[in-house]
This record gives C-alpha cells, sequence and structure tokens, in this order.
C-alpha cells in the first residue's frame, strides 16, 4: 500500500477528531489531547491515542468518548469522505504519565 495515504490520513483524523472533541464533548475540567494516530496499513483501522489531565479523571473520559464512538465515527465520515473510512479503536497514552 501507500504509506504516504496512512500518513496523510492520521494526521488529518487528528484535526478533526480535535474539532470535534472541542465542539460536541464538555470534559468538565480536565485536558484532553489527541497525542497520536495509527492507521492500519489497508486503512481498515486507526488506533488514537489521548492524552488525560488531570491523570485521575482518564478512564472517566475514556468511557465518555468510548461510548459516543460510533456518533465520533460518523461525524468524522461526514466531514472526510475518505473510503474506506478507518474503524476508530481510542486508548489512553501511557507514556504521558511517565514524564
Amino acid at each position: 500500500m501507500r504509506p504516504f495515504r496512512n500518513l496523510k490520513a492520521g494526521s488529518v483524523i487528528q484535526e478533526e477528531l480535535n474539532k470535534i472533541f472541542q465542539r460536541d464533548f464538555d470534559f468538565g475540567d480536565a485536558f484532553v489531547t489527541i497525542t497520536s494516530i495509527a492507521v492500519a496499513d489497508d486503512m481498515s483501522s486507526a488506533q488514537v491515542k489521548v492524552s488525560v489531565l488531570p491523570f485521575e479523571k482518564e478512564i472517566e473520559i475514556y468511557k465518555m468518548i468510548e461510548g459516543r464512538r460510533r456518533e465520533i465515527q460518523g461525524k468524522l465520515l461526514r466531514k472526510m469522505n475518505i473510503k474506506p473510512m478507518p474503524k476508530l479503536a481510542f486508548g489512553i497514552d501511557q507514556g504521558s504519565q511517565d514524564k
């Protein structure tokens, strides 16, 4: 496959997800950032790593995002219109805690 397409798609997905999080989510006093996106070679899936401050709210925020994953996926599809749209899989970025 073309690795450039995966990198470009990941970059655009990250940009659009940040917009969706800012516009449609209320994380309260937590600060949520998308730290990385890894798109599979066949564009079937994308692993989205999210950093949450304060760390104590990670589980709460993860459940909130995961509960609305289908909605997020749909908004992203309407905004980007790429085929195939990678299926999003969210995870907490553990590297930010080590610092």
